[in-house]
């Protein structure tokens, strides 16, 4: 089951229907270690609503998710956030969003966030944020979805990742191919024009 609260009434559409792209963020509910990194989720989250597109997240109002988000909501954009019932509390759910839904499960969230967003992007993370993009990257893999999953390595944080999905390619776990899936970034400018270029 998932809860929905939409907190603005959608506009009756006059006329054909724009279609607003959507890019869906992971990244930590923590702040981290570097200013940097406040500093990049800021930025994407403001530049992705300067845009004219929706940010879908995971729903948080702590660490990088809150800071994300907020940024959005301060440029004016459309908030999509998505979590589940045990963590609205350690998450402090977000319920100011434009929507905010509230799954039973991780496996729920993941699947929504994914399924309304046109591109994924990473900012570092912990646990939480791998475990989303490598199943965004593995469906990936097997066909089951073709959006741009970038990587937005802040302060050379995603560095180990770069070397350890080389290394599962060097040791014939993987084909070459699954390091094409991923675009690499090094600052939210970068992002920008690699997701306007994807999705154009």
């Amino acid at each position: 089951r998932v809860s929905d609260q939409p907190h603005s009434q959608p506009r009756a559409a006059k006329g054909p229907a724009m279609t607003v792209k959507s890019v869906c963020v992971y990244c930590g509910s923590r702040a981290g270690a570097m200013a940097g990194y406040t500093e990049a989720a800021r930025a994407l989250g403001w530049e992705i609503a300067r845009q004219g597109w929706r940010l879908v997240y995971g729903a948080g109002d702590v660490g990088l998710m809150g800071e994300v988000a907020r940024a959005a909501q301060g440029a004016g954009g459309d908030t999509f956030g998505v979590i589940p019932q045990h963590l609205v509390d350690l998450e402090v759910g977000k319920t100011d969003l434009t929507r905010y839904i509230v799954t039973e499960t991780m496996h729920e969230r993941k699947k929504v966030m994914i399924m309304n967003a046109d591109a994924v992007v990473i900012l570092p993370g912990g646990a939480g944020s791998l475990d989303e993009l490598f199943e965004a990257l593995t469906w990936r893999q097997l066909g089951l979805h073709d959006k741009p999953i970038l990587v937005l390595n802040t302060e050379g944080y995603w560095n180990p990742l770069r070397a350890l999905i080389d290394h599962v390619i060097d040791q014939g776990f993987a084909d070459e191919s699954l390091s094409g899936f991923l675009i690499w970034v090094d600052d939210p400018a970068g992002a920008m024009g690699a997701l306007r270029k994807a999705l154009s």
